[in-house]
């Protein structure tokens, strides 16, 4: 079975997701690669109708062992159509826990047929110069899995005349999936003697959480947290202030140092 193109599906708000997706893509030497952006609040959800020489890459961060509620909605607007696809979750070396089940349910709940998936690690949202969690990654060592990841599934899709000739795919994971527990009623704050209003973390916000006109402002019940804002601010005038973050921090940098390395699953 040819591969002839690939879609790049991917929530990212801090783009580490969006990096090991890449990579993967690498790996599997095809030419015709689009990107699908699902981050953006404004993100255009389109309706693929997609044959069986198209393959979809899946991609989005994992937030307390389970997907984003939003990246969740988002990918639940697509129309996969058969295609098959590879299912990637990205963690800051803590766990993925319920994750990539719950990826590889709401792909085919969207009509995917998910034939790989891989378990990669990213840079903690939570991570400062005071409180580093998984600094830089992925890393150069990590992309280069990816791109390896990325080659053993093209050897998996070409050696098969059609996709019914695979067995379904089993991935680590509980169901019911774990409740999801997000911190509430906590965003970033901005130091305005910083701000330069560049307006770039409004740009960058996956829920429009930030004011528009008024950069300072961030509505405390759309913000997931992702600290996209604070990652991208050249000014570095947007932090995460709350004492329960800090605490939250705190403990991943002592309990979480040791190196994780990706897991794929063929």
């Amino acid at each position: 079975m040819n591969i002839n193109s690939a879609k790049l599906i991917y929530f990212s708000p801090t783009q580490t997701t969006r990096k090991v997706v890449e990579g993967i893509s690498q790996g599997l030497q095809v030419v015709d690669v689009e990107a699908l952006d699902l981050t953006t609040h404004d993100a255009e959800i389109e309706k693929p109708q997609r044959g069986y020489e198209d393959l979809a890459i899946i991609g989005s961060p994992v937030y307390s062992g389970r997907l984003p509620a939003v990246a969740v909605s988002r990918l639940r607007k697509l129309k996969g159509n058969g295609a098959p696809a590879v299912i990637v979750v990205v963690y800051g070396n803590r766990a993925y826990e319920d994750a990539l089940l719950e990826l590889r349910d709401v792909a085919q709940e969207a009509g995917f047929n998910p034939i790989a998936a891989g378990a990669f690690i990213g840079e903690h949202s939570f991570s400062t110069n005071c409180t580093p969690i998984a600094v830089g990654r992925p890393d150069v060592e990590d992309l280069g899995k990816a791109k390896t990841f990325g080659k053993m599934i093209r050897e998996k899709i070409i050696n098969i005349r059609a996709l019914e000739e695979l067995i379904p795919l089993q991935v680590p994971g509980n169901f019911p999936f774990k409740e999801l527990r997000m911190l509430s009623d906590i965003s970033s704050v901005t130091q305005e003697m910083l701000c330069t209003r560049c307006k770039k973390c409004t740009s960058v916000c996956p829920t429009a959480a930030i004011h528009a006109d008024a950069p300072t402002l961030t509505d405390k019940s759309s913000c997931i947290r992702c600290c996209a804002c604070v990652k991208c601010c050249p000014a570095g005038a947007k932090s995460m202030d709350d004492p329960r973050i800090k605490q939250a921090a705190e403990q991943l940098t002592v309990n979480c140092s040791h190196r994780k390395e990706p897991e794929t699953y063929l």
